[in-house]
């Protein structure tokens, strides 16, 4: 499978002769991932081999699929321009992340509502797009049904599954909600916007 055929699978038809572009005169190596709880997406530098590699959860939404390997070029923009001795997502990485993007901030490319949220995410971008509740509400609409709710969208009381374990939702605090596990008993202060299934709502096959 050619770099252009796999870009048509993830990313929107008008980003992709970009994102082609960007892999090929950048030469790293591109690899697509499993869904990972815990990132998006990463950008690594091996100095043995002096390679760098970029990776892209798979079960992203086109929009998403694209922020995210955006956002990991960003990256090695900010290595090969800066050096290794600069903050993740410090001034430099802000930069070049908004630069990288530019070309791709356009109707043609992404829906409108996605594009207004991305303009105002780009004043101050942070380290993802779950950092940014807007951009990533919106972001989450163009997912496909997959059952999964917001922790934000469960009632007190309800019952959800996270990381394959049962919780209660018991009270709200701020951006984050505590949470106690129904075997354990221990509570957790859990993030509103965590993607957990209702538990009365799944079924086994």
């Amino acid at each position: 499978m050619t770099s252009r055929e796999v870009f048509q699978k993830f990313v929107p038809e008008a980003s992709v002769s970009y994102c082609v572009k960007l892999y090929e005169q950048l030469g790293f190596e591109f690899k697509i991932k499993k869904a990972r709880q815990t990132k998006l997406g990463d950008y690594r530098f091996n100095p043995k081999s002096d390679r760098h590699t970029i990776t892209v959860n798979n079960d992203l939404n086109p929009f998403a699929f694209l922020v995210t390997y955006l956002h990991e070029v960003a990256h090695l923009l900010a290595f090969k321009q800066y050096g290794r001795r600069i903050q993740p997502h410090g001034k430099e990485w802000k930069r070049c992340f908004k630069e990288v993007s530019q070309p791709m901030l356009k109707t043609e490319v992404f829906h409108s509502s996605v594009l207004n949220a991305l303009k105002n995410y780009f004043k101050n971008p942070k380290a993802s797009s779950c950092s940014d509740p807007v951009l990533y509400q919106i972001l989450k609409e163009f997912d496909a049904d997959n059952g999964k709710l917001l922790l934000k969208e469960i009632q007190t009381g309800q019952t959800f599954t996270f990381n394959k374990k049962a919780f209660i939702k018991l009270e709200k605090k701020r951006t984050r909600a505590v949470c106690q596990e129904v075997v354990t008993h221990r509570k957790y202060l859990i993030s509103e916007l965590a993607e957990v299934f209702l538990l009365d709502q799944q079924k086994n096959d």
